[in-house]
This record gives C-alpha cells, structure tokens and sequence, in this order.
C-alpha cells in the first residue's frame, strides 16, 4: 500500500491527512496557520513537519501536497518544493495553491471554478482541457477586495464615520467597538494606532458585517461590494477559459461563504448569472483538506473507490472550518 500526505494550509490553521492508496485516513493532526507569505518559508514548514510527526506513518509516504495560501507564483510553488525536499518527507513533493484544494473538494468533474474567501480572497479556474486562470491574490496591489479582512476594516471604516458624523448612522458604530469590549470606536482605532490590538483581528469582524447586513444599510452595502467582488471573479476567470456558456460549477468555499446565509448565496448567483447564465454556483460541503486528500490520491494514482471511501471517511470525521480557514 502506498501512503500521501496531503496538507491544506491557510492563514488561520493548518489540516494534515495521512492517506492510503486504498482511500483510508490513518490519521488527521491540525495546527496554527502555515501561510509563508506571513510566517516565512522556514516556520511554516516547521509547523507543518511538527503535525506531520503526530501522524506517525507507518513507512515512508509515496507524495506529500501541500496545498497553501499566499503561494500564489510558479516560482514560489518551485522554491518551497526544493525547501521540503531537503526535510525529505517523502519520494515526492508538490506545492499549489490552496483554491486547488477548495474546487477539488467542492466538485468531482475535474474543472470549474472556485472562489475562495476566508481572511482574504482569490478565485482559480480549471477548464476542461486542463488550462488554467489563476489571479496574484495579493491584495489591494494587485486589484483584491473581498476576504474577511477586509470586511472588518471596512465596518470599522463605517463605524468611525458614524461616530463622527462623516458617514451615515449605523449600527456597526456600537458593535464593532463592544466586539472589542471597549465603548467607542474612536477608542479602537486608538488601540490600534498603540499596539494594544492587533490590526489583524479585523478579520473577526466579518461575521458581525454578516450577521448586521439584514437590518443595516451600511452593512448591507458591504455585502453588496462582497457580492460583486465574487462575481467579478467568476466573470473573468469564465472568459479566460471561454466557459461562459458552459454548464460550469462555481464552488464557494471558504470560512466566510461556505457557510453563508442562504440569501447570500442567492444574491452571489444572481449576480454570477448576469454574466455565466449556466452556472450552478453552490459552497462546497466539506472542509478543504477533503479537497487536498483527493488530489494527493491523484497523485498517488489512487482509484475512483479510494476516492469515494476516503470522502466519506474524512466527512465522517467532519473537519470543522471557521472564517479564515482558506484564504488566497
């Protein structure tokens, strides 16, 4: 039997499986985030090779996927694999993106498109033939708005000018501070200024922006922007790869859409059918490691029945996932 690991790695946790060539999970360990975008390739290696030590593999594994958020260029996906190749972990290495991970997990046809949104944002589209349309996802440089991040500092951004007059009133102006415990949101932005709050934790905000948006206009007016930034993404990427009259799959996943209110979905596929009229646009099920283990089993050579067995032995395992999770 052969084995795989496969690691889905974001900026908030970390999931690692160990899989067999016959669809069994000989084990799951999770951690801290292990994007090395903010921790730097070393330590989030080291993060990873400590869950992959609670795994105890029984022999050496076959391959190890490592499917990781802010890997986002070629060149970085080439310098990482070099990096664990030298941790020798197994016979093989492969380093993606973790969107990949999202469309495998979401869908069992082999292409689509998956939109990805947790602390931040990023969409990758896979066209029948195997080409690809992929975005940097490096923020507001590179065109980006979307992810939880940004719906924190947006409400802030609201509350602040409710506070003071500048904007209109809403009700993010007492939330978003007593989210904090503190009484006023120009209290926050000073606690921020001082180090006394990470900057960072915006990101809880956004199921407050969520959860507000039915009764807010401001809030609302959030989501709306977060409604067309994911169209937008499935817009383009359906272009790119000549999908717009196509039946595709559009998979929301994750901590901010793949469990979305009902109404939000609705509202992302009305807007995504403005432009791909066929597309069947749904969160995906299931956490994103799901998405990882398929493909490590891909890599492995595995078939169709260590496929379905092992979905349904890491569903039934139901890896939990929070806003954050999955970020591009």
């Amino acid at each position: 039997m052969r084995l795989a690991l496969a690691v889905d790695g974001g900026n908030s946790k970390t999931d690692v499986a160990l899989v067999r060539d016959d669809g069994a999970v000989l084990g799951v360990a999770r951690g801290g985030g292990s994007s090395p975008h903010h921790l730097g390739p070393e330590p989030a290696l080291d993060l990873i090779e400590a869950l992959i030590g609670e795994l105890n593999a029984p022999a050496r594994p076959a391959s190890a996927l490592l499917l990781l958020a802010g890997v986002d260029f070629p060149d970085e996906e080439e310098s990482l694999e070099l990096r664990i190749r030298a941790r020798d972990w197994a016979d093989s290495v492969r380093v993606r993106n973790d969107s990949f991970a999202i469309l495998r997990a979401g869908t069992d046809r082999g292409w689509g498109i998956a939109v990805v949104c947790g602390a931040g944002i990023n969409c990758l589209g896979v066209a029948p033939d195997g080409r690809h349309a992929r975005f940097p996802a490096l923020g507001a440089i590179t065109g980006d708005w979307g992810g939880g991040y940004d719906l924190g500092q947006e409400a802030l951004f609201a509350a602040a000018r409710s506070e003071d007059g500048r904007g209109s009133r809403t009700e993010l102006e007492r939330h978003v501070p007593e989210h904090f415990r503190l009484a006023s949101p120009s209290r926050l932005a000073r606690a921020m200024h001082r180090g006394e709050i990470a900057q960072s934790r915006l990101t809880e905000l956004a199921p407050l922006v969520l959860a507000l948006a039915a009764d807010d206009a401001v809030a609302a007016s959030i989501v709306t922007r977060l409604v067309h930034e994911v169209a937008a993404f499935v817009r383009v990427a359906a272009v790119r790869l000549e999908l717009e009259d196509a039946e595709v799959e559009v998979v929301l996943g994750g901590g901010l859409l793949q469990h979305a209110a009902p109404e939000l979905l609705d509202a992302i596929a009305a807007r995504v059918h403005a432009t791909v009229p066929r597309a069947f646009v749904h969160p995906t099920a299931v956490s994103a490691i799901v998405g990882s283990a398929l493909l490590a089993l891909d890599e492995i050579g595995a078939g169709e029945d260590a496929k379905r067995r092992l979905r349904a032995e890491l569903e039934e395992q139901r890896v939990p996932v929070s806003v954050g999770d999955v970020d591009g």
